[in-house]
Parts: structure tokens; sequence; C-alpha cells
């Protein structure tokens, strides 16, 4: 770390492994621990912190993220805000993690929860979807069968075959709404038949389907199930592209860079019709405090990360349940 002007805000990097309770699948393959990335800003004593995780799919490493923040010292210590942070990094995992510490620190400076210094309601408890790894339909079906006490599952499917998993799952867990993730395994060949599939066992929304950029088909076939776009929307410019193709965008803040463009890209969504589903990458709590904000307007909460860890960072979110609280401010904002 660079040395700081007095009064200038100072940064800290860290990479941090947290391992997963058994493992996370889906169709592009497995892991057994999350790699986050978090940054601590701080100024006059106070701290605020924020936690992103690169995702190989966007070509995001730890290392290259971590490097990309650290270039941000220079900038900050000049006076560089959240705001001014916008146009200075691209979307993605290292300005999500940047921007949230900013906000944190201004919750800090201010003496208030960062939703009353962004003007918005103060978060209620939400029903979260928990996650079904992808798996044969067999073991699908034993892990539903362990979580069919909860009202909302998460399941992920990956392409062949997955109509013998959703029927699968749908026996396990008869009374759970259930939501697909297919991340971008199935193809125009098998579109029809895994929409039929899931609609059988009356899941409520399927999230990418088709490849990001190959999702041509969606405007094109009947949609029984509504259709939700996650791969294929990131940040506000991307949303206009995706009328008559979907019917929901998944928002995360790692892709839109922060919450600043979350709140304000959950804002046009709504605008332009889109149902909006609040996501998460496999992380601690520290990643999900802010997109709890998100979680109030949205139909469909994904923020599940700290129950696959084996271990959560202290202060974490609350969870009863299905039921996630809101964060404390000891946690984030």
């Amino acid at each position: 770390m660079t040395s700081t002007p007095p009064g200038a805000i100072s940064l800290n990097v860290r990479i941090e492994r947290w391992p997963i309770a058994g493992s996370f699948t889906i169709s592009r393959g497995a892991k057994t621990e999350a790699v986050v990335v978090v940054a601590a800003v701080g100024q006059g004593g106070l701290i605020g912190r924020g936690e992103c995780v690169p995702y190989p799919r966007y070509d995001e490493k730890p290392e290259a993220t971590l490097e990309a923040i650290q270039a941000m010292q220079e900038p900050l210590a000049g006076g560089m805000d959240r705001i001014a942070l916008q146009a200075r990094m691209p979307a993605g995992a290292a300005r999500n993690a940047l921007d949230c510490a900013l906000a944190d620190l201004e919750a800090k400076r201010a003496g208030q929860r960062i939703w009353n210094l962004f003007g918005r309601p103060a978060p209620e408890p939400r029903t979260t979807a928990y996650t079904i790894s992808l798996g044969p339909p067999e073991a699908m079906a034993e892990a539903t069968a362990k979580a069919a006490h909860r009202a909302l599952l998460q399941i992920k499917l990956g392409g062949d075959g997955d109509g013998a998993r959703i029927a699968a799952v749908r026996r396990a867990a008869p009374t759970s709404e259930l939501i697909v993730d297919a991340n971008e395994a199935w193809t125009e060949d098998n579109l029809a038949a895994n929409l039929k599939a899931c609609a059988d066992a009356g899941v409520t929304l399927i999230e990418q389907p088709l490849p990001a950029g190959k999702d041509e088909a969606l405007a094109r076939i009947e949609r029984p199930v509504a259709v939700c776009a996650d791969e294929s929307v990131h940040d506000r410019a991307s949303l206009a592209g995706l009328r008559g193709r979907y019917d929901a965008v998944n928002i995360k803040l790692d892709k839109t860079g922060g919450l600043t463009e979350a709140l304000a890209m959950a804002d046009a969504a709504r605008a332009l019709g889109f149902e909006i589903m609040i996501g998460c990458m496999v992380a601690t709590s520290l990643s999900m405090a802010p997109a709890m904000l998100i979680a109030q307007a949205a139909r469909f909460v994904d923020l599940d990360g700290p129950l696959l860890l084996a271990n959560d960072r202290d202060n974490g979110l609350r969870y009863e349940g299905s039921l996630v609280y809101p964060p404390d401010a000891a946690l984030w904002g």
C-alpha cells in the first residue's frame, strides 16, 4: 500500500479463500472454495469494506482483480468518490468491491444506515432461494429432499437429461417454488423440450437457458415459463436488447460493478417491464449485504451464498430457515 496524504482515503486489498460445504456444481464445473477479493477503504479512523467474486466466465481472475482495485489508490487519494468511480472503472467484480466499500464508508462518515443515505426504504427480511447443485437425477433428488422444507429452491441444470432431473427434483420437493438455472447449457435443439419439462414440473422461472449472444430463439418460441437473463445482462446498457427474449433480469453486483449501478439498473429494468431477480455468487455475507437493498423490490431473491460455505465471516447476515435479514452495521452499511 502506498503512502496516503493526511485525510485522504487509504486502500487495502486482499484475496480470501472460503471453503464450500461439500462442493458447488453447475454446468461449467465444480468448485470446493469461494475465492473473493475484499477492498477496505479508510479515512479518519473509519473503514468501509466491499467484497467481490472474480468470475472466470467473464475472464476475471483474483490476482488481476486485486491489481485493478489497487490501481485506484492514487485516484482515491486525490478525492475520487463513488460517483466518479463509475467512469474510472468498467462494470465488473473489481468495481463492485470498491463501490460497496466506498458506500460503506459514506454511511459510517454520515453516521446513518446506507438506505437512509440513499433515500431508500429500510430493508426487511426476504425469502431467499437455496441452491441445489447439478448432478444425476437421483443425487439431486436426495439433496432436494433435505431442503424440501424451504419455500424457494434454485435448481442447477446442465443440458441433456434435464427433463429427468427437474422431474426428480419436483417429486422430492412437492410444495417448494422452483426456479431453474441452466447457466447457458441448453441449445436450440433441446430448448422446447426442456421448457416443457420445466412447465410440467411447475417451475416458476428459468435463468439463462441459451448462451449469451446466441439467444435469438427465445424471441421466436413460445415460453411456457418466464425466462430470466443472467449472463446476457450486466448493466443498464444491456437492458434494451433483451426485450422480446426475456421476462426478467438477474441483477448481480459483480456484473453491474457495484450497488450504485445495480440500484439504477433495477429502476430502469422495472421501467422497461422486466421482473427483477437479485442473485449472487458463492461468497460471504459481505457480498450479500449490499444486495439486500435490491432484494426489497425483487420478485426473486437468491442470496444464499453464505449458506453454501463451511463458515461465514463474523457479524454475518442472519438466516432463519429461508429468511435472510438485513445486515447489521457491524457487517456493512
